[in-house]
């Protein structure tokens, strides 16, 4: 299957945070941000592979700021690297300060999206080919990502983790 450029499968998506959405402390839910999260992501693994994709993991979110009531937020998403038939997605988060338009960094997200077919099975997904340091440093590290991932949940032993045993040699 052929590989595609990262920048394919790029998606932004911008958000008012409404009272609805907000806690009694006025800041927008993690929950609501999860979900916010979750689409966006999902549009990445789609526009990489053209399929079917479905939520497997949540691997990692950071809340590093609280964003607040009235707040224009921005998520920007893509595929980071491919592995078969799953993809790790990498969301950024910012929030834009409303007087002067500048977008400041608050929270970041990485997910795990299979492809399926008709039925729900996993299918294979096109290789990704970085072309931005940021973008090959995020390649880089998702095998380790990848490996942690599948340790934790069981599916694979600690011992046939080369790429993170390798960290530690």
């Amino acid at each position: 299957m052929n590989e595609r450029p990262v920048a394919e499968s790029y998606a932004e998506t911008t958000h008012l945070v409404l009272p609805n959405d907000t806690n009694t402390l006025g800041n927008l839910m993690g929950g609501q941000l999860l979900k916010w999260l979750d689409i966006a992501c999902a549009i990445s693994a789609h526009r990489h592979c053209k399929r079917v994709v479905v939520t497997v993991a949540v691997n990692h979110v950071s809340f590093d700021r609280p964003i607040k009531l009235g707040d224009f937020v921005t998520i920007r998403s893509h595929v980071s690297r491919a592995f078969g038939t799953s993809m790790e997605i990498w969301a950024d988060v910012w929030v834009e300060d409303p007087t002067s338009g500048e977008k400041i960094p608050c929270n970041s997200a990485i997910y795990t999206f299979v492809a399926v077919d008709s039925v729900g099975r996993p299918i294979k997904v096109p290789g990704v080919v970085p072309a931005t340091e940021q973008e090959r440093k995020r390649f880089d590290g998702a095998l380790r990502r990848r490996q942690l991932r599948l340790i934790l949940s069981g599916k694979m032993k600690p011992g046939e983790a080369t790429e993170l045993k390798a960290l530690f040699e």
